[in-house]
Order: C-alpha cells, then sequence, then structure tokens
C-alpha cells in the first residue's frame, strides 16, 4: 500500500517509521524540510498513485483544518483523507462534508500509544464507511499492536475521535488517582518506601496498569519528583468529555475534578482559597497566612 503522511513530529515521525517496517510505501510531509520526504503537500499528492491515502498528523483546529482544505484542492475523485490527529468529533463531520463535495472520501482516527507506539505499536479508533476504512486497512494493521487487539472500526465519522476523547477523560482520572495516592502516602509520615509500594502493586493487583509502570519509572529515576514542578495542561479532550458527559446528562464527576485539578495546578496563588481563608477568618476568626 502507498500512503501519504502529513506532519512527522513525535507521533507522526514514529508513525512513518511503523508503516514503513510494515512494508507500506510512505511518503511524508512536514514544514520542517529536515523530515520530509518531499518539499511541499502537493509534491506528496503527486508522488502517490491514485487512488491516494493521506493520513494527517497534525495539531487540532485550525492546522488540521487548513491542511484539510488544501488537500481537497489538491486530490482527486475517490482519493481518500484520514485525520489522525486529536480533532474534536463535529469538526469531522465538517471535514467529511467538505471532502465529499469533491467525492473524496473520509476517515477519522483517535490514535493512542505516544512515543511508545513506534514499539509497541498504537491503539486504532477508526470512523467513517466500512468502504472508506477497507481502504485504509492495511495501514491500520501495521500501526496496530498485533493483528488481533488495538482496532475498531468505531462507527461512522466522528465516532473514532469521540471514542479517542473519552479514553483521555478516563486518562485523567486515573492519573489524578494515582497522583493523589502518591501525595498521601508521601505525607502521612509512616511510608518509608513510597515508590517499593507503588511499584509493589505492579504485579497481582487490581490497580496495576501502563500509567502505574510509567509513574514508577519516573520515581525511581526522580524520587520524591523533586525535578518536576506540579504544573499540568490539559490537550483539550478532557474538556471535550465533560461538555459530552453534560450534553448527555450522564455523571461524570471524577473526570471533571481531573480536569479541574490540572486547572488549580497552574495557579501560584488559587483565589477560590484565598476567599475561603478570608471567609473562615470572618465568621470564626480563624488564624489567615499573610502573603508576606
Amino acid at each position: 500500500m502507498d500512503i501519504g503522511l502529513v506532519g512527522l513530529g513525535k507521533m507522526g515521525g514514529n508513525m512513518r517509521t511503523r508503516l514503513r517496517n510494515g512494508g507500506l510505501n510512505v511518503v511524508g510531509f512536514d514544514f520542517d524540510q529536515s523530515l520530509s520526504d518531499v518539499a511541499t503537500l502537493a509534491d506528496l499528492v503527486q508522488a502517490l498513485p491514485a487512488p491516494r491515502v493521506v493520513w494527517v498528523m497534525v495539531p487540532h483546529g485550525e492546522p488540521t483544518k487548513a491542511t484539510i482544505v488544501e488537500l481537497a484542492e489538491l486530490l482527486d475523485e475517490g482519493d481518500l483523507v484520514v485525520d489522525g490527529g486529536n480533532s474534536r468529533w463535529t469538526d469531522d463531520e465538517v471535514h467529511a462534508e467538505l471532502l465529499a463535495e469533491k467525492s473524496i472520501g473520509f476517515v477519522d482516527c483517535g490514535v493512542s500509544g505516544g512515543v511508545w507506539g513506534l514499539e509497541n505499536g498504537y491503539a486504532l479508533m477508526a470512523g467513517g464507511s466500512t468502504e472508506d476504512i477497507a481502504k485504509v486497512q492495511p495501514a491500520f494493521d501495521a500501526l496496530r499492536p498485533d493483528a488481533e487487539n488495538g482496532f475498531v472500526h468505531a462507527g461512522r465519522v466522528g465516532s473514532g475521535h469521540f471514542s479517542k476523547m473519552v479514553h483521555n477523560g478516563i486518562e485523567y482520572a486515573m492519573m489524578q488517582a494515582y497522583a493523589e495516592g502518591f501525595e498521601l502516602l508521601s505525607k502521612a509520615d509512616l511510608v518509608e518506601n513510597v515508590t517499593e509500594v507503588f511499584d509493589s502493586w505492579r504485579v497481582g493487583t487490581v490497580v496495576r496498569s501502563w500509567l502505574l509502570d510509567l509513574l514508577v519509572d519516573a520515581l525511581k529515576d526522580d524520587p520524591g519528583l523533586s525535578k518536576i514542578r506540579g504544573y499540568a495542561e490539559d490537550s483539550g479532550e478532557g474538556r471535550w468529555t465533560v461538555e459530552a458527559a453534560i450534553e448527555n446528562a450522564v455523571p461524570a464527576p471524577t473526570i471533571a475534578a481531573s480536569l479541574f485539578a490540572r486547572f488549580t495546578s497552574r495557579q501560584d496563588e488559587s483565589p477560590a482559597m484565598q476567599a475561603i481563608a478570608a471567609m473562615r477568618q470572618q465568621f470564626g476568626g480563624h488564624a489567615v497566612q499573610s502573603t508576606d
């Protein structure tokens, strides 16, 4: 199979290598010419035999939209675009309609695996028609962890990114639970070997996971995590998961709380907690700490 790959950063670059290792002919384009196989997006399209499949791995939002708009002008009837970035599922329908006007197919694909995907393979959640999914199947098979696991045709266009969004929401909550457990073990002044406690959970317990493995690796490298500031960004998918829960009247308090905890991590001083301290002083004369 021949495939074009747009975006050769941390994920895209490793995906190109894994696809090639799987026997596919990959033509890659990136604005960083040191990474790119061709000089322009038009050159990438010209280098592929028809009908073409072009997989887009660029940041969600405007970069993805601009890439798909340009591809709509470059590709021909019967070609296909795959959006493998972290796009919001509502964008997928817009992009699918734009491409359909030129009789170009569209598949959205949530990709999970991070920097370890090259070695371990990627979990893939795809949305689109059965016919379009079949056109990309050799690429899915090369990227997935093995022949039996790690790929799902989730449903119609948008379902792949929606599934990946919920996956990331769950990831937020799992990470928050491990983080709170780490802080409690560290603060209790009772457990002497916090890293070893987490390490002991990796085998035989119901809380074992790859995330736990990664946390233990980080703790072994930096016990107490003194080298890392407690600041955590969010990719956007946590917010979208909470919004989708509200739209569908689904209670998701754990995921919501994990998202809000990330917001708290970015504050040098919490205005909300300042207000609480002020109220406690006013009604009960409780001691407060000066900003000095």
